[in-house]
C-alpha cells in the first residue's frame, strides 16, 4: 500500500503527534508499505544536505519511508506554509497514494491543507485527531457545517475514546473510531521486570515526563507534590517521604526552576531537563509512580510508556489515560489536583497498595503493541476507501 501521512510537525520526540506519526510511519514501512510524510517542519539547523535548503528537502528516515519537508522561511519556524494547499496538492498528484492519513490538532493549518487537498483530488482520506476539542467544539461544528466536512466522504478517528466523543459531537457524525498510539513494548517491559531496589524505602519515588509549558500544568503538579510532602512529613533521617523527578524541557523551564528554589523544594523536586527517549526505561526502573496532571490530554504517550514500565499512573479523569489505566487497578484517575495529592499520600502511606499495583502493571502489558495498532490503522484506511467509492 502507498500511504501519505500529512502532519504540521515531524521531528524526533517533539510531542505526542510527532512521535506517533513517526512511529506509525516507520512500522508501516518496515512491513513493506511505501510510506511518505508531508510536513511543514524544516530540518534542524545544521542538518541540511549539501546544496539543499533545510526548508525544502526530502530525506529517507528508514527503508521505505520518505519525509518531504515543505516549510516556509516566512513563518518564523511555525509549521504552516502560505502555499500549503497548493504544495500538498502537487505532492499528492505526484505520489498517487492509495490513502492519505491526516494528523490533526486543535490548530493544524498544514494538516487541514492536506485534508482539503486530498478531498479535492478525490483520494481516500482518513483524519485522526490527536487532541481534545474542549472549548472549541462549537467553532469546529460551525466550520464543518459551513464547509461540508460534517458529511464529507472520509474516515474520522481520534487517539482515545474521550477524544473521539468530542470529534463526534463537533462533526455530528457517528462513525468516529479510535486509533490509539502504539508502543514498542520490549524496553518498557524489561524495565518493569527489573526494577531498582529502593535506596530510601520510606520515600515514594514519583516521576513526570512532560513538556514544561503551561498547558501541561507543571506548576500545579509541583504544588500537588508539595502538599503531599507537607502532609506526609519527613523520614527519621530527614529525607522527604515523597520525591518528584521532573523530566523535560520547554518555555517554562526557568520559571519552574525558580519556583522550586523559592519554595525551598530542592530536596523534594529534582528537575533533570530533557532526556533521550531511549534512556527513559532505565530511568523508570528507579521510580514508583508516574503523574500526569494535564486536563486536556487526548492520549498521554508518556503515561503509557510509564504504565508499560510497571509504574503506578496517577492522572486526571476524563482524559485519554482511561484507554490504558483502570482506576484502582493500574493507578488512580482523579477529578482534581487535590485528588493527585490524596493519591500520592495514600500510596506513600500504604506500601502494600503500591506494591500490589506495581505487580499488576508488571504482570499485564497494555494492549498497544504495534501489530494491533497497525491492524486498526488498516481498518481505518479500508473505511476511507469505502467512503470515497
Amino acid at each position: 500500500m502507498r500511504i501519505v501521512h500529512v502532519s504540521d510537525c515531524y521531528a524526533p520526540r517533539v510531542g505526542g503527534i510527532e512521535s506517533q506519526v513517526q512511529d506509525l510511519a516507520t512500522h508501516q514501512a518496515r512491513r513493506g508499505d511505501a510510506v511518505h510524510v508531508l510536513t511543514a517542519t524544516a530540518l534542524e539547523r545544521g542538518a541540511q544536505m549539501q546544496g539543499r535548503s533545510r526548508y525544502r528537502a526530502s530525506t529517507t528516515d528508514a527503508p521505505g519511508l520518505r519525509v518531504h519537508r515543505l516549510a516556509s522561511r516566512t513563518t518564523f519556524g511555525l509549521p504552516v506554509h502560505p502555499r500549503g494547499l497548493w504544495l500538498v496538492r502537487r505532492a499528492l498528484k505526484l505520489l498517487k497514494p492509495d490513502v492519505v492519513h491526516v494528523h490533526a490538532g486543535v490548530v493544524s493549518p498544514f494538516a487541514y491543507d492536506g485534508a482539503r487537498a486530498a478531498r479535492s483530488l478525490g483520494l481516500p482520506l482518513a483524519i485522526t485527531w490527536h487532541c481534545m476539542l474542549d472549548g472549541v467544539e462549537s467553532l469546529v461544528a460551525a466550520g464543518a457545517r459551513a464547509t461540508g466536512w460534517d458529511d464529507a466522504p472520509f474516515a474520522p478517528s481520534a487517539v482515545s475514546t474521550v477524544a473521539a466523543e468530542r470529534v463526534a459531537d463537533a462533526l455530528g457524525r457517528g462513525d468516529v473510531s479510535v486509533l490509539p498510539n502504539g508502543l514498542d513494548l520490549e524496553p518498557w517491559r524489561a524495565a518493569a521486570a527489573h526494577p531498582v531496589e529502593r535506596s530510601h524505602p520510606g520515600t515514594l519515588r514519583v516521576v513526570a515526563t512532560q513538556r514544561l509549558a503551561p498547558r501541561k500544568r507543571t506548576t500545579p503538579l509541583i504544588s500537588a507534590v508539595a502538599r503531599a510532602s507537607e502532609r506526609l512529613g519527613r523520614n527519621p533521617d530527614g529525607t522527604p517521604r515523597v520525591a518528584l523527578t521532573l523530566v523535560g524541557g520547554g518555555p517554562s523551564e526557568s520559571q519552574v526552576r525558580a519556583d522550586v528554589a523559592a519554595r525551598r523544594l530542592d530536596d523534594v523536586v529534582t528537575i533533570v531537563g530533557k532526556v533521550p527517549r531511549a534512556v527513559l526505561p532505565t530511568l523508570y526502573r528507579d521510580q514508583d509512580v508516574f503523574v500526569a496532571p494535564a486536563v486536556l490530554e487526548a492520549f498521554g504517550i508518556a503515561a503509557l510508556e510509564a504504565r508499560a514500565a510497571g509504574l503506578v499512573v496517577v492522572g486526571r479523569s476524563g482524559t485519554g489515560l482511561s484507554e490504558f489505566v483502570e482506576d484502582g487497578v493500574n493507578g488512580f484517575l482523579v477529578p482534581s489536583d487535590a485528588g493527585i495529592t490524596d493519591a500520592l499520600v495514600r500510596l506513600a502511606s500504604e506500601p502494600d497498595l503500591l506494591a500490589s499495583t506495581r505487580r499488576t502493571n508488571a504482570g499485564v502489558a497494555p494492549a498497544v503493541a504495534w501489530p494491533d495498532v497497525l491492524q486498526v490503522a488498516d481498518d481505518l484506511y479500508e473505511r476511507a476507501v469505502v467512503a470515497r467509492s
